[in-house]
C-alpha cells in the first residue's frame, strides 16, 4: 500500500499557512478542490442560495486555508468557493463549511454567525460541516482559524442572503428597499407592518446570488444572536446519546477491520503465516507489502485472527526516551553564557494526544468509487490521501465527516481510513476498523519533543538588552517573544526525530512559552523584582497587559504570600491573536514531594466574543489538558517500542487533580474574533514551575516538571 506524495518545500510553508511543527503534514499535495457553482446548483434545492467567492477583498481569509497564495499560472489568484448558504423555500436556512466540528463548538458558534447577519433564530440554522461531496474545500480545522476566517465567511454569504431577501421583498411590493428590514426570519414593511416570510419570497423557485465583493456585517456591538451564552446546538444529542460518531457508522453487510502492526517504529516485515486465520469462517487475509490487515464478520473474530497472526519483523535500532534530548541537540551545545547574562536549558518531552475517542473509519467501494466516514480535521486531506493510495481520481472520493469528540491536532492524516478502504476493497463489502487505545498510543503521531536554550542580559533598570532563544525540534510557534528588547536572536532549529510527531494544541507555542516564560521568571528572582512587575517594564504590546493584569488582580497576586508549602506563579503570552496570563498556586507535600495544582486563573482575550459560554469552555479544557503536559505527561520508549502506552501508565490529568478553575473573560468588540482552541493552554506550565519554585526553592527547567511525584 503506498502513497504517491508532492514534497512541499519549507520555503512555501508559510505563503501555505504550514507552521514548522506541523511535521505531518510535510508530504501534503495541495490541489484545487473548489466546488464549480454548476456543482452547487445541482445540490441545492429551491429557494436562495449565496455563494462567497475567493477574491482580493476576502484575501487574508483566504490564507489559512492555503489558498491565497497559491501560484496557479503567472500567479494568478483563483476565485474559489470559499462559503455558500442556502435559504429554504420552507424558510428553513443550511449553511455549508469545509470546517468541522470536533467537540470545539464551531458548529454552534458559526451558526450564530449565519444566524445573526440573517436575522433569525439560531435554532432555525442548520450547519454542514466537513462533507466532501457538499461543502466548499478548506485546508483543514487546525491553527484556531476557524473563527477569525470562516466565522465572517459564514456571515457574509448570510449577510448577501438577507439583502437578496430585502430586494425580492421591495420587488414584491413595488417599494423602495430603505423602508423594508429584515427579522425574525421575515422581510418587513415600516409602512403597513406587513411581514412576508423568507420562503414565501423565493416562490419555489431556485435564486442565486454570488458574492465577490465585501458586504456589510453587523457590528459585534449590536450583535443579537452572536455575542450570547447559547448552549451546543446538538448538545441534547450528544448527552442522550443520540449523536453519531465514526465509531458508531453502520453500512449493510458490513465487516470488521483490524491491522497487524509492526514490532517496533520504522518495522518492515519478513515474513507472515497467516494459514491459522484463513481457515476461520468469514475471515480474510489482506497483505499489501508491510500491510496486514484481516476482515471478519464481528469484532471478536476479528481479533482471534490478527491474534493467530505470525509474522517476523526487521526493526531498526532507535534512541531512547532517556537519551532523546542528547539525540535532538545533535551534538549542538548550548551557547556559551556572556558576563552579566542569565542562561538555561529547557527540555520538552513528547506526549500523546490521548483524545477519548480513537481513530475509526468505515469504508465502502461501489465500483472505483470510494465512501469513507471517518473522525478527521481535515476531511479534504484525507480525500486526498485515498485518491493518492488507490490511484483514483478525487472526484470518485467521498469523505464525510460525523461528530469526533476530540483532535488536538492530533487527527490530521487518514491512517484508519486509507486502511479500512484497504480492507474493504479486498472484502468486497464495507469494513468498519477501529484502532484500540494501545493502537492510538503507539502509531498515532506525538507532540514534538524539544531542547530550548534561552540567554538573557537586563539593565540596571530591570529592562531587557539583549535575548537569545534557539529552539531544537519543537517547532517555530510562539519562538519570538512579545517583550521589548533591542538585541534579539530567535532560532527554530529542524532537527531528526526518532519519533513520529506532528501538530499538537498550541504546536510549540507550549515549549516556547514555557521556556520564555520561566526565564523571565529566573531574571525576575536575580534582580529580586516581582514578576509582574519585572514584565510591565518589558511589555509594551497594549493587548496583553490588560490580560496580565486582569489575571493578577483576579488572584489577587498584589501583595499576597503564600502558605507554607504553597507557591504562587504568573506567566503571560500571546498566540494565533490570542492574548492570555495564567496564575497558579500550588501545594507540595514535604515528605512525599507530590504536587498538586490548588488553584488557576486564566484571562483570555481574542478580541469580540462570538460565544462566552463555548470560549469559557474552550479556556477550561486547555487549562485542565495543560496541567497533564505541565507536570506529569511523557512519552517513555525503547528498543524502538513504546513502553509506557496504557492510560494507568501514561498519566493524564484525573478529577482528583483539578483545581479550582477561574476565568477571566476579556471582551474586546473593538477587535476581530479570533480563535480559542489553543492559546489559553500556553502560560499553564510556566506558571505551575514558577509556583512549585516558590514552594520549594527548586528551579525546574524540563517538561514534564514533577513525573513521579504527581
Amino acid at each position: 500500500m503506498s502513497s504517491r506524495r508532492t514534497l512541499i518545500p519549507p520555503a512555501d510553508w508559510e505563503a501555505l499557512g504550514i507552521e514548522p511543527e506541523r511535521y505531518e503534514l510535510h508530504n501534503a499535495v495541495i490541489y484545487d478542490f473548489s466546488l464549480t457553482r454548476r456543482d452547487l446548483l445541482k445540490l441545492a434545492g429551491a429557494g436562495l442560495i449565496t455563494i462567497l467567492l475567493i477574491d482580493a477583498a476576502a484575501e487574508s481569509a483566504a490564507q489559512e486555508s492555503g489558498q491565497g497564495r497559491r501560484r496557479f499560472g503567472g500567479g494568478q489568484q483563483p476565485k474559489e468557493i470559499a462559503a455558500w448558504v442556502h435559504v429554504g423555500e420552507d424558510g428553513t436556512v443550511t449553511a455549508y463549511t469545509g470546517k468541522v466540528e470536533v467537540g470545539q463548538n464551531a458548529r454552534t458558534s458559526l451558526a450564530q454567525g449565519v444566524a445573526e447577519e440573517l436575522r433569525v433564530p439560531l435554532s432555525s440554522v442548520h450547519m454542514v460541516m466537513g462533507d466532501t461531496a457538499l461543502t466548499p474545500f478548506d485546508m483543514g480545522t487546525f491553527g484556531s482559524m476557524t473563527t477569525p476566517t470562516m466565522f465572517p465567511q459564514m456571515r457574509r454569504a448570510a449577510a448577501a442572503a438577507r439583502e437578496a431577501l430585502i430586494d425580492m421583498a421591495a420587488e414584491k411590493w413595488s417599494v423602495k428597499r430603505d423602508s423594508l428590514t429584515a427579522a425574525d426570519g421575515a422581510v418587513k414593511r415600516a409602512d403597513t407592518g406587513e411581514a412576508v416570510k423568507y420562503g414565501a419570497l423565493t416562490g419555489g423557485r431556485k435564486f442565486v446570488r454570488v458574492i465577490e465583493g465585501d458586504v456589510p456585517l453587523t457590528p459585534a456591538t449590536e450583535w443579537k444572536e452572536a455575542g450570547k451564552p447559547f448552549h451546543k446546538t446538538d448538545g441534547r444529542d450528544i448527552v442522550t446519546g443520540r449523536y453519531s460518531y465514526s465509531s458508531d457508522i453502520r453500512r449493510a453487510e458490513m465487516a470488521f477491520g483490524k491491522v497487524l502492526r509492526p514490532a517496533g517504529y520504522g518495522g518492515e516485515l519478513v515474513t507472515l503465516d497467516s494459514s491459522a486465520a484463513e481457515k476461520m469462517a468469514g475471515v480474510k487475509v489482506v497483505r499489501d507489502g508491510s500491510f496486514v490487515g484481516v476482515t471478519a464478520p464481528s469484532v471478536h473474530a476479528a481479533a482471534e485472527a490478527l491474534d493467530s497472526l505470525k509474522a517476523d519483523w526487521k526493526v531498526p535500532a532507535q534512541p531512547s526516551s532517556k537519551e532523546i534530548f542528547t539525540v535532538l541537540r545533535g551534538g549542538t551545545p548550548p551557547p556559551a553564557a556572556e558576563p552579566g547574562a542569565i542562561a538555561a536549558t529547557y527540555n520538552v518531552a513528547y506526549i500523546a494526544h490521548t483524545p477519548l475517542e480513537p481513530r475509526a473509519a468505515v469504508a465502502e467501494w461501489e465500483g472505483d468509487k470510494l465512501t469513507v466516514w471517518t473522525g478527521t480535521q481535515r476531511p479534504f486531506g484525507v480525500r486526498t490521501e485515498l485518491a493518492q493510495a488507490f490511484g483514483i481520481p478525487e472526484a470518485n472520493v467521498h469523505v464525510l465527516m460525523p461528530g469526533t469528540g476530540s483532535g488536538y491536532g492530533g487527527k490530521h492524516t487518514g491512517e484508519a481510513a486509507v486502511e479500512a478502504a484497504r480492507l474493504a476493497k479486498a472484502a468486497g463489502k464495507p469494513v468498519k476498523l477501529t484502532w484500540s487505545r494501545a493502537e492510538e498510543f503507539s502509531w498515532a503521531y506525538f507532540r514534538p519533543a524539544g531542547v530550548i536554550d534561552v540567554m538573557a542580559k537586563t539593565d540596571a533598570n530591570g529592562k531587557l538588552t539583549y535575548w537569545e532563544f534557539h529552539n531544537f525540534n519543537s517547532g517555530g510557534a510562539g519562538l519570538q517573544s512579545p517583550y521589548t528588547v533591542a538585541d534579539k536572536r530567535e532560532q527554530f532549529h529542524q532537527v531528526h526525530s526518532p519519533l513520529r510527531q506532528g501538530s499538537y494544541r498550541a504546536l510549540a507555542a507550549t515549549a516556547n512559552n514555557f521556556a520564555r516564560e520561566t526565564h523571565m521568571n529566573i531574571v525576575a528572582h536575580a534582580l529580586k523584582l516581582d514578576p509582574v512587575e519585572f514584565r510591565h517594564r518589558n511589555l509594551q504590546n497594549g493587548r496583553i497587559r490588560p490580560v496580565l493584569d486582569a489575571a493578577a488582580e483576579k488572584f489577587g497576586w498584589a501583595g499576597a504570600k503564600p502558605a507554607d508549602g504553597r507557591g504562587f506563579g504568573i506567566a503571560c503570552a500571546t498566540e494565533k491573536n490570542g492574548y492570555v496570563s495564567t496564575a497558579a498556586e500550588v501545594a507540595v507535600d514535604k515528605s512525599t514531594g507530590k504536587v498538586r495544582v490548588v488553584r488557576l486563573v486564566t484571562a483570555f482575550e481574542c478580541g469580540a466574543i462570538v460565544n462566552p459560554d463555548g470560549l469559557r469552555n474552550q479556556i477550561e479544557g486547555a487549562m485542565m489538558m495543560g496541567i497533564g503536559g505541565a507536570l506529569f505527561e511523557h512519552i517513555a520508549f525503547e528498543n524502538g517500542k513504546l513502553t509506557n502506552g496504557t492510560m494507568t501508565q501514561y498519566r493524564v490529568p484525573r478529577f482528583g487533580d483539578m483545581p479550582a478553575l477561574e476565568v477571566v473573560l476579556v471582551d474586546r468588540k473593538d477587535v476581530p474574533s479570533s480563535g480559542a482552541g489553543e492559546c489559553p493552554i500556553v502560560c499553564v506550565a510556566p506558571a505551575i514551575a514558577e509556583a512549585i519554585f516558590q514552594a520549594t526553592g527548586q528551579r525546574l527547567t524540563a517538561l514534564p516538571l514533577a513525573p513521579e511525584r504527581s
